[in-house]
């Protein structure tokens, strides 16, 4: 594959967008950039706006203008933009369907306008919804348990159409609980783990809703960035026009999550070795367990998870560790 192909990245600016941003630079790529700051920041791609393969366009997803000029002259898209969290859907149901679910299809008909090579997206864990099985195989899911979940599940059916009608090759992520590296730790609907590093480092008290006994695949960033790889750039008709599970095949409690944050960050800090967790009610909308079947992405992409949880935590402690001190 020629490195001077262009990748469109949407929500380059956020937490695993400007990841991925980082990681093609580095590879020689030429990477494009739509975000419209709403939950990005611009000192996550500050970095490569001198890079001269780096072009940043400040636009909308909901913009169908925004979408066209984005993707035009590029091969690949990587579509990360979105409004992540169960309770802001909860709370704002309207505006996360306009942004993944309107922008997700105006990004579809660009990128079926412009030509483009492929379309990789992010998809999500929560289109499993209220399936029990575990682990958590593709082909099986339940019925959404948020207004989020509804959004991310149309997307991968948005997908489908497009693949089986237009000829677009698409391919779903479904993301298990990325975290990692310039993940926000602030805001309301920040994830668990930044939040919870930055309350330890500040000897605050974390607090798991529920007794901490639900379980999720926590999936550090450069397993997800891998995927993304595998996904844009094989060669396998197989593997394209699917969804693939984007996690570790590992599950992990909230308590033990705690534990070991704490554990790692009072090797900066002793006092942090001291602060106790709180408990509070169960959050609406969140499912008991989620593992991830890995086994799809590794017999049709290759894929190899270079990092399990505990790996993952101590490279994220100790980046937070040397930005937020």
């Amino acid at each position: 594959m020629s490195l001077s192909k262009i990748i469109l990245i949407t929500g380059g600016a956020g937490f695993i967008g400007s990841n991925l941003c980082e990681y093609f630079l580095n590879k020689g790529y030429k990477v494009r950039v739509l975000d419209n700051f709403s939950t990005g920041h611009r000192h996550n791609i500050e970095p490569f706006l001198d890079n001269s393969n780096f072009q940043l366009i400040e636009g909308d997803i909901r913009s169908s203008e925004d979408c066209i000029t984005a993707t035009q002259g590029c091969h690949y898209v990587l579509h990360q933009a979105a409004l992540g969290s169960v309770p802001r859907s909860i709370n704002d149901p309207a505006t996360t369907n306009e942004v993944n679910v309107s922008g997700f299809l105006n990004m579809l008909i660009a990128a079926r306008d412009s030509k483009i090579e492929r379309f990789v997206y992010a998809a999500s864990s929560s289109t499993y919804g209220d399936s029990t099985n575990l682990p958590k195989v593709e082909d099986i899911i339940g019925k959404p348990l948020s207004p989020y979940a509804i959004t991310k599940y149309v997307n991968e059916l948005y997908a489908d159409i497009f693949s089986k009608t237009y000829g677009l090759e698409t391919v779903g992520l479904r993301y298990f609980n990325v975290f990692g590296r310039k993940q926000d730790p602030n805001g309301a609907y920040a994830a668990v783990i930044p939040k919870f590093v930055l309350q330890y480092m500040s000897y605050e008290s974390p607090v798991i809703n529920g007794a901490g006994d639900f379980s999720r695949d926590f999936t550090y960033i450069d397993n997800v960035i891998q995927m993304n790889e595998l996904a844009m750039t094989t060669k396998n008709p197989e593997a394209i026009n699917t969804v693939y599970n984007t996690a570790v095949g590992d599950r992990t409690t909230l308590n033990e999550l705690a534990a070991y944050l704490r554990d790692f960050l009072s090797g900066y800090d002793h006092q942090i070795s001291n602060v106790e967790l709180k408990y509070g009610p169960n959050r609406s909308g969140d499912i008991p367990h989620s593992l991830a079947s890995i086994d799809k992405a590794q017999a049709l992409l290759g894929y190899k998870p270079t990092h399990a949880i505990k790996e993952g935590l101590k490279e994220a402690v100790k980046w937070y560790w040397n930005n937020l001190k």
